[in-house]
């Protein structure tokens, strides 16, 4: 154990979300996500029975987010549903961020075949065992010190 680390943070997470440099993507997936054939090539952890929120939660507390992007955070939109439509997933998972310094206007919604496209650019992808459908999220990691402006 560290102290001040989220133990929700293994060796192997913290291990990958340093070796990101700026700009580069990881994908907090649901338990849904087809991680093995877009993550092809890429590192794939796994956190079973862990929920979306929480997994955000412990990965904001130390990955700054990129401050120099108007998205920073994109989010999987629900398919179906009119454009601003976020389900209560997005909404609590968002709140998290927006503890952590994301402005209104920071993240967007992504149709989920552009999503798949941007999955295929990341870095890496975290598969959570998020159960609710369409909550998946790329966060982009940004430089320690800068703020996130709106």
């Amino acid at each position: 154990m560290l102290k001040g680390i989220d133990p929700l943070l293994s060796p192997d997470l913290l291990k990958l979300l340093a070796e990101m440099g700026h700009d580069d993507a990881v994908v907090l997936a649901d338990a849904n996500f087809t991680a093995m054939s877009l993550g092809a090539g890429k590192p794939v952890l796994r956190l079973p029975g862990i929920g979306m929120a929480r997994t955000v939660r412990a990965v904001a507390s130390v990955l700054p987010l990129a401050a120099d992007v108007p998205h920073p955070v994109a989010y999987m939109q629900v398919g179906g549903t009119e454009p601003g439509y976020r389900s209560a997933l997005q909404r609590e998972t968002l709140a998290v961020l927006a503890a952590e310094g994301l402005q209104d206007g920071q993240a967007e919604a992504v149709e989920r075949y552009a999503f798949y496209e941007r999955v295929k650019k990341a870095y890496a992808i975290v598969v959570t065992g998020e159960l609710e459908p369409w909550g998946n999220f790329i966060l982009r990691k940004g430089v320690l010190g800068e703020t996130l402006r709106a």
